[in-house]
């Protein structure tokens, strides 16, 4: 029989979408209900992507003595063969405590968490399938319903999945050994992180595109130092390229034949070919609901679809797809469905954060995007080597690049590489945030020393090439 339970609001699926979503509605007093058809909530961001990547590429830093080659010259990499419970352990551990501390939060607030799979049976009724044991479902009727289902790896056909030694990216948590050689297939930013990751525990990494540049959405000075640092790290790039079959034997290397006509065998292969979502496992025709050809589902600012009282965020309305944007996502949908203004938008600037090896981050306009706008600028440039704590870390290629407006020395843009770099664009994307120029980072008193005080040094430079272009400084700036 039916067991119909009544709420305000249902969010179908709990990663930082939806956990952010139901927080935010039950703040406002509202009687909220999270379906997850996973035993632990925080989704695919906390159980096999986000977190689980970026614990390992910690892990895989400290077992290969990175920090160590880079301070005192002595490769500790050598002193043992790492294992795979060398690598999970510490993943395992973290991975746990952030869905504990995720769930822990829900709970507080008095949000209901039914595990299951959600299916739409009318547009305010969600049916949850349970797992077995102990099965059955229950019927949650609700005002609004938010839909924050996330994504899952696309599995080209060309690949034999059900091989132990192919993998997709969610997969991948589960190898049972170390690879001796690893193909990755596609050269984006899971692609990219993972073959980083590999690489530097001594795995020969091989990395197939069907482009010719690294990341191309980034600034192309960063695309290109990233590019030369994962070359010099040993990976190997196979530019304007696609496999086409692959014979992957029981034992023995698995053998890839690519476009070109060229061979390659290897270990393991990781699929990165982008992820999907999986909105019509939802039935959301019983909504009323319209889903693209790739599955996903369209929303206006408010993140609200067709339906007005239904809301999607997250993986499941397609870019940016960020853990960080998914959560702000589910904030503001939920303000809106329930009439706070609270938080009514996204931020103006959304950072994107890369962890490869070595780290990128940015915000804002790149140098090209600056260019095509026809807008005057000038660059400022700040090595790690320059600064005292980049000298005490050992970091040797890292940079900060700030692009300003040319007339008013306005901050436009915010590209860094090296270590913390997903930390340290906080600072400009502060700035740009309160519309900050370069005055503000020479009036500031930066620790010392820090990675910080780039922006300092950076942004002299800015003012030096300004100058150089023989045009008057701002006189507010003249002093310093």
């Amino acid at each position: 029989m039916s067991n119909v339970q009544h709420f305000d609001l249902v969010v179908i699926g709990a990663g930082p979408g939806g956990v952010a979503a139901a927080d935010t509605a039950a703040l406002l007093g509202k009687r909220v209900a999270v379906v997850e058809k996973n035993a632990m909530v925080g989704g695919a961001a906390v159980n096999t992507g986000t977190i689980p990547s970026k614990t390992l590429r910690e892990t895989a830093l400290a077992i290969a003595g990175v920090k160590a080659r880079a301070l005192i010259g002595v490769d500790v990499s050598l002193q043992r063969q790492a294992k795979v419970e060398d690598l999970m352990r510490h993943e395992r551990a973290v991975k746990a405590s952030e869905s504990q501390q995720m769930r822990t939060l829900l709970d507080r607030y008095g949000v209901m968490v039914f595990h299951g799979t959600g299916r739409f049976l009318d547009p305010h009724t969600i049916r949850v399938e349970h797992p077995t044991p102990p099965g059955g479902f229950t019927d949650l009727r609700a005002e609004k319903i938010i839909i924050a289902i996330g994504s899952k790896p696309i599995r080209p056909p060309v690949f034999p999945f059900e091989h132990p030694r192919v993998h997709d990216s969610d997969e991948l948590l589960y190898i049972t050994s170390i690879p001796r050689s690893l193909a990755v297939i596609g050269a984006g930013v899971i692609g990219s992180e993972y073959a980083c990751m590999f690489a530097i525990l001594g795995v020969r990494v091989h990395l197939i595109d069907g482009r010719d540049t690294l990341l191309p959405f980034l600034d192309p000075d960063l695309s290109k130092a990233l590019r030369r640092a994962m070359e010099d790290e040993g990976i190997v790039f196979w530019w304007k390229d696609a496999v086409e079959a692959c014979h992957a034997p029981r034992a023995g290397e698995i053998e890839l034949r690519l476009k070109s006509g060229r061979e390659l065998a290897v270990d393991h292969v990781l699929v990165c070919a982008g992820r999907t979502s999986a909105a019509n496992a939802l039935r959301p025709e019983l909504a009323g609901l319209g889903v693209t050809s790739r599955g996903l589902i369209p929303v206006d600012e408010h993140f609200r679809t067709t339906v007005p009282h239904i809301y999607a965020v997250g993986d499941v309305i397609g870019f940016p797809a960020l853990a960080s944007t998914s959560a702000e996502q589910g904030r503001v949908a939920a303000c809106h469905a329930f009439g706070s203004h609270a938080k009514q938008a996204l931020a103006k600037f959304l950072p994107a954060g890369i962890y490869t090896i070595p780290e990128v981050s940015a915000v804002g306009m790149t140098e090209t995007e600056v260019k095509d706008k026809g807008i005057p600028y000038v660059v400022g440039r700040a090595r790690y080597e320059q600064n005292p704590r980049g000298k005490i870390i050992g970091e040797k290629t890292g940079f900060l690049k700030l692009i300003f407006s040319r007339d008013e020395l306005k901050l436009l843009g915010v590209h860094v590489i090296g270590e913390q770099a997903s930390e340290l664009v906080h600072i400009g994307l502060v700035a740009m945030m309160t519309g900050g120029d370069a005055n503000l980072f020479l009036s500031t008193c930066f620790n010392y020393p820090t990675l910080g005080d780039l922006y300092k040094l950076a942004t002299h430079d800015a003012i030096l090439q300004r100058a150089e272009l023989r045009r008057p400084l701002n006189p507010a700036l003249s002093r310093w």
